[in-house]
């Protein structure tokens, strides 16, 4: 009962330090490569974010959660962590040489407690520094945890823009849009064409959608489920949806895997595909013979 008493009484003695010394923390930590790297506009925007961490410290050591990750205290500063290791990463620091960094915050803030003149001295003085030491150790995860957040939501990000990006949604006409698609066809691809495909539908009126699978290498059950599903969908949405560019191979595993695509409207090209859909408005069509003069 008296160490947990001791633990107590250090950690809201180290909250009472933190907050009698939150000027002259942040002004040593706001050289710490950590924070100057990041805040690079003017020195005192670097004291003000070591004075929001130093805060977030303060708060977290008053309620005695020195090692909890998730104390309510580091809320406020998880951002700004995420930020400053993700800044440190960019530049070419692995998660090793980060988290050196972060331990050496420990150092200017065990220096002051140590020469505090108002500070405790002996038995208490040993424990609070031993509870700065956890605490510091906490942010220390703290940083890295959020940093590895961040990283997982950027790479989310960066397929969601690729997969975008592979899936253009191209206006052939009025009243025409199609989506040309290229390579493998997964779900996650798929949910992102028929997304695009509807938006388009909605935002340019169209009357026909024409999905081109000419780029597709293969089809199985599982692709010729998402297509059914996004023919659907454009239907839905007042559209008529045209598949084209299926090759004699894909058909044939078409036929050999017994996927029935007869509610679907198919062309053997995109140029057919377009040419069907400007039937339908009544916009006649015709082929010039190459090398012929025009009347």
């Amino acid at each position: 009962m008296s160490e947990q008493v001791t633990a107590e009484a250090a950690a809201r003695e180290l909250g009472a330090f933190l907050e009698r010394c939150r000027e002259q923390i942040a002004q040593r930590w706001a050289d710490a490569p950590l924070f100057r790297t990041v805040f690079t506009v003017s020195r005192d925007e670097a004291v003000e974010a070591c004075k929001a961490v130093v805060d977030a410290l303060c708060e977290v050591a008053s309620s005695g959660r020195l090692e909890d990750v998730a104390a309510p205290g580091f809320d406020s500063v998880r951002e700004q962590l995420g930020r400053m290791a993700a800044s440190r990463a960019g530049s070419g620091f692995g998660p090793a040489q980060i988290a050196d960094e972060a331990a050496g915050l420990r150092v200017a803030a065990s220096e002051l407690l140590r020469h505090e003149s108002n500070g405790p001295a002996g038995r208490e003085a040993h424990e609070v520094l031993l509870a700065l030491t956890v605490l510091m150790g906490t942010l220390r995860l703290v940083i890295m945890q959020t940093s590895l957040n961040a990283g997982e939501e950027l790479i989310a990000r960066q397929r969601l823009q690729l997969l975008e990006v592979a899936t253009p949604v191209i206006s052939l006409w009025e009243g025409v849009v199609a989506v040309p698609l290229i390579g493998t066809l997964d779900s996650a691809r798929s949910q992102v064409v028929m997304e695009a495909l509807l938006h388009a539908i909605v935002e340019q009126r169209a009357r026909y959608a024409i999905l081109d699978i000419t780029g597709v290498p293969t089809v199985d059950s599982l692709v010729a489920q998402h297509l059914m599903k996004t023919v659907a969908a454009a239907r839905l949405m007042g559209a008529d949806c045209i598949v084209s560019g299926i090759r004699p191979a894909i058909a044939q595993t078409i036929v050999h895997l017994g996927i029935d695509l007869s509610p679907v409207l198919t062309r053997g090209s995109l140029a057919d595909a377009l040419a069907y859909a400007l039937a339908q408005q009544g916009v006649e069509v015709s082929r010039t013979v190459a090398g012929a003069n025009p009347r």
